[in-house]
């Protein structure tokens, strides 16, 4: 059954503020219990973003298809798995939802609402790993979704996990997320002036991934809004 572009907005909003609440929420607490120890840091919070994930798509896949991530949306929507229509909602649900997922976090550990980040990400290096981190999340999406469709949500999670360690970005791989990471002056934060080149970085990896897997595993028109959870976005198939 196709939910509302009401609900849909909804899912997204709540989805990402949740993923981004898991993800700066794990963080300060694991920076503050590790003690100085930057790995058991990192370990804490990527355990609890990868299960957050796995979570959250599954709660929030059917009514969205929770992409909690611009870059995932723009995708789907030239893949028509989502209306062209719907995108701009789908956007703007992200961006406030992970905005507010770090105001939470931040009010939930007694931190100001929002604090420009100092932590610098900058560098070749970098950029590159951003590149690598979004062109695999997305080539995990479209390949399981074309393939075998009710392991996307752990698939996901899973690769996000991983990502966390064979990235030297620890994988952001998502605007909505590098934005408000940028806001938060914490264990998992980013300078705002080095944001624009994750985010062009994210979009250059989803692009390449998408074209990639619409030559090697091209997705029918009529299964296109099973991108990427089932969720029944009929204005699509128009």
């Amino acid at each position: 059954m196709k939910a509302s572009l009401a609900k849909r907005f909804t899912a997204e909003l709540l989805g990402t503020a949740f993923l981004l609440a898991a993800v700066v929420g794990s963080g300060i607490m694991g920076e503050r219990l590790a003690v100085g120890n930057a790995g058991l840091a990192l370990l804490a919070n990527t355990i609890a973003t990868g299960a957050a994930l796995v979570a959250l798509i599954l709660t929030f896949g059917p009514i969205s298809g929770a992409h909690f991530n611009p870059a995932v949306t723009l995708a789907d929507a030239w893949q028509r798995g989502i209306s062209w229509r719907s995108t701009p909602a789908y956007l703007a649900a992200q961006i406030v939802g992970a905005f507010a997922g770090v105001a939470a976090a931040h009010l939930m550990f007694g931190e100001p609402l929002f604090f420009a980040s100092h932590h610098p990400r900058s560098g070749g290096a970098q950029l590159f790993s951003e590149f690598i981190a979004t062109f695999g999340l997305l080539s995990v999406i479209w390949g399981c979704v074309r393939l075998r469709s009710s392991a996307v949500p752990f698939a996901v999670g899973a690769y996000i996990t991983a990502a966390y360690w064979f990235t030297a970005s620890t994988s952001f791989a998502n605007p909505a997320v590098t934005l408000a990471r940028s806001v938060t002056d914490t264990f998992v934060g980013i300078r705002p002036v080095d944001a624009p080149g994750f985010i062009v970085a994210q979009f250059l990896g989803a692009f390449a991934a998408t074209a990639l897997f619409r030559w090697m595993v091209p997705c029918r028109q009529a299964n296109a809004a099973s991108v990427l959870v089932p969720h029944g976005d009929k204005e699509a198939s128009k």
